[in-house]
């Protein structure tokens, strides 16, 4: 917000670009000549509240990466007022980009919140990350946002980064529109854009705004609701014109077109439609609001977000036709504890509900958690129920965020979004509620690691410092995992990509002074026995002393994959006294965890105790500990030993032309192939893949089909190794015991 002063007097405020009392635009004070002007940022001052849920817009920005997302992020805040100037991704200056892995890489890494308020409307705005690495944050922002923003670059229209982003709204149900960005860059084509909505994402376009020009010769945009031609001049100001002359042919095209696509959504308007009667601008719009939430039509807007050109009018549809919060009428999940559901009214005398959507841990404040609140308004000071842990937290100082900035809040309200700092048991996906009506709301459908490296640290009194490090990780991001693995040896960590772990390592760097180094993980493979084996264990030593003696006869024999380890006492007649059998047992799980084949656990076996011999004197725990290890490993060894090793299945999402591909390349890798299928517009092939075969799978997939595949992995169980395989592997394991 601007204040100005003319000759002394107050001359009026600028709000969304429009003086309060002139209406002028932002070259106000230069036209009304006004002698001193002083900016307002609106995140000083008193606190706020938050307004009726109908004043919301909770808009996700999606996009491939590159396509300037965060730029039109920052142009928006700033056209707006909501900043004083408007920042730069290329300078690591933009506000909502303000980590050091962002302002080092120059791309959205985690989800950026900012908000400003326009035309009476407070707008939520949830810039999330371009890169398929960082999809957990795109998953999260379109969980709690309303409705999403789409952009393209004109240059290059429709990538595969769209794709995907358009796959997870149509997965949502989610309403849209796209902006073509990039107006001002060379090859940019707004019609080439147009046709690719259409074809590549199955959308129907409505444009709303036409460009006047490209690349050099972008000049500003047509409104073809207002029917008014917009001359952009500098940042955040504009003139209005009339429509070009040579563009009324393509202008008056385009109009029916987007007339057409609002009418079709209400039968009043249809039926004035077919009487060839004009539609005004706010019949248009209540077409446009009806088809965005059937999800039948997308406004298509095109902008040049680094001059701010057709950003203003881009916020005007925003609020004028996409969905507010008021849409969601009630908050919806179940009763802690079970599946009976549970609904609370959407508004704001209901009892609180809210969604942890993010958090985010900051140097010297702590953890910040930001949440949606679905049902009635927390304070400061208010006390609520945790549903995971079912404890109370208390809640700090709450918050609306521009990026980094902070703006108090008295409260935050039913719709809105909000942030709170040092919650003490809360993480992401927790559900906030109050104690009087507790509720579990739907969480956020992270995806899954898919692809992990093992990693140590270079200096050996890190080593404890590692765990912690990594455990803050894990806490700000759920699609990342850590944990150090006894049966391999290793700490294992997992996430989305390479970048994505790369990220990770640079900040237990920047932010925990822990540099380490990574490697590729060891298998934990597994042992069991194909046959059966009975072995004397014997363990007899004598040291001038008592000595120590212990016999034990053991029957080994498979079970079920699966069953796990089951230990059978069958000694009558005292030949093992009661109080040693539990030694026995002892000494063969001991021996069962060093593996006999490549020192890998023993799994899936039954063991008998079934006779022995003891001694009245030199018997003695210890001496049956060692005789049930010696009895396990001859009898394993005459068992048929075999290595197994872990095996996942996988689901795979192609576009058709890749399909053969990727069916070939699985076969390579061990896999079998279950079934394959069409969902959407991707074929989907789900097949079982030893996990020795998909280290770096992600990048592969990527190269293999131009970056448009990507899959998803879960444990499914274990297998035999074939011989070969395992007969290098035995080799490794003995090279690696002699290192040891």
């Amino acid at each position: 917000m601007w204040e100005f002063q003319v000759d002394g007097s107050p001359h009026g405020r600028v709000t969304s670009n429009d003086c309060e009392r002139c209406g002028m635009v932002r070259a106000c004070r230069e036209r009304a000549g006004a002698s001193r002007h002083r900016t307002w940022n609106p995140l000083k001052g008193r606190t706020m509240k938050s307004p009726a849920p109908d004043k919301i817009r909770n808009i996700a920005l999606l996009a491939h990466g590159d396509a300037g997302k965060t730029t039109l992020a920052e142009a928006m805040l700033f056209a707006a007022g909501a900043v004083s100037r408007m920042g730069s991704v290329d300078d690591g200056s933009a506000v909502l980009d303000y980590t050091e892995s962002e302002r080092k890489r120059g791309i959205t890494i985690n989800l950026g919140v900012g908000y400003c308020d326009w035309r009476g409307a407070k707008v939520n705005i949830l810039d999330c990350p371009g890169y398929a690495d960082f999809y957990g944050d795109v998953k999260a922002g379109i969980r709690v946002a309303d409705s999403a923003v789409v952009l393209l670059a004109a240059p290059s229209g429709v990538e595969v980064g769209t794709e995907l982003v358009w796959q997870f709204l149509e997965s949502a149900s989610m309403p849209r529109m796209v902006c073509v960005n990039k107006m001002d860059k060379e090859h940019a084509d707004y019609r080439k854009c147009l046709e690719q909505i259409s074809e590549r994402l199955g959308g129907r376009p409505a444009p709303v705004v036409v460009p006047i020009g490209a690349a050099d010769g972008f000049r500003g945009v047509v409104d073809l609701i207002e029917e008014k031609a917009y001359i952009h001049e500098s940042p955040g100001k504009f003139k209005t014109e009339d429509i070009p002359a040579d563009m009324a042919d393509e202008v008056a095209e385009l109009r029916t077109q987007l007339i057409e696509a609002a009418a079709e959504n209400d039968e009043a308007l249809m039926e004035k439609f077919f009487s060839d009667e004009t539609l005004s601008a706010g019949e248009i719009r209540k077409g446009l609001q009806a088809g965005i939430a059937q999800a039948s039509v997308v406004p298509v807007v095109a902008t040049a977000a680094e001059s701010a050109a057709g950003v203003q009018q881009l916020l005007d549809l925003v609020v004028s036709v996409l969905p507010s919060a008021a849409t969601v009428t009630e908050a919806v999940g179940a009763k802690p504890g079970s599946e009976d559901e549970v609904k609370i009214p959407a508004e704001a005398g209901a009892p609180f509900s809210a969604l942890v959507f993010k958090t985010v841990a900051e140097q010297h404040v702590g953890e910040l958690s930001l949440f949606r609140v679905y049902s009635g308004s927390v304070s400061s000071g208010n006390e609520v129920l945790n549903t995971r842990e079912d404890e109370t937290e208390r809640m700090g100082t709450v918050y609306s965020l521009v990026g980094h900035d902070r703006k108090e809040m008295e409260s935050v309200s039913v719709g809105d979004i909000g942030a709170v700092v040092k919650l003490k048991i809360t993480s992401t996906g927790d559900t906030l509620c109050a104690k009087s009506s507790p509720i579990v709301l739907p969480t956020v459908a992270f995806p899954k690691a898919v692809l992990s490296v093992a990693v140590h640290a270079k200096s050996k009194g890190d080593e404890e410092k590692i765990s912690q490090g990594l455990s803050k990780l894990q806490e700000e991001d759920p699609t990342f995992t850590a944990a150090y693995d006894p049966v391999i040896r290793q700490t294992i960590m997992s996430g989305l990509g390479e970048q994505h772990l790369d990220v990770k390592v640079a900040e237990l760097k920047s932010k925990f002074g822990i540099e380490v180094e990574t490697e590729k993980p060891r298998i934990p493979y597994r042992e069991t026995l194909r046959g059966s084996a009975k072995a004397e264990g014997k363990y007899k030593k004598q040291s001038g002393g008592r000595g120590q003696f212990g016999v034990a006869w053991l029957r080994l024999e498979p079970t079920t994959r699966g069953d796990g380890f089951e230990f059978v006492n069958e000694v009558v007649g005292g030949a093992i006294p009661s109080k040693f059998i539990p030694a026995v047992e002892k000494g063969v799980v001991e021996r069962m965890n060093k593996g006999v084949i490549a020192g890998y656990p023993v799994v899936d076996v039954r063991v008998a105790v079934y006779d022995g011999k003891y001694h009245s004197v030199d018997s003695s725990e210890m001496a049956f500990k060692m005789a049930g290890s010696i009895g396990f490993r001859l009898a394993a060894a005459d068992a048929n030993p075999v290595l197994l090793e872990p095996v996942y299945l996988i689901s795979v999402s192609v576009p058709d032309e890749y399909l053969g591909d990727v069916m070939s390349d699985v076969s390579s890798r061990r896999g079998k192939i279950r079934e394959t299928g069409q969902e959407g517009r991707y074929q989907v092939v789900k097949a079982v893949v030893p996990l020795a075969e998909l280290y770096k799978y992600s990048t592969h997939l990527r190269s293999i089909t131009q970056g448009r595949g990507f899959f998803e992995m879960e444990f499914s169980h274990y297998g035999e190794v074939p011989g070969d395989v395992q007969a290098k592997v035995v080799a490794e394991s003995t090279v690696e015991a002699d290192e040891d």
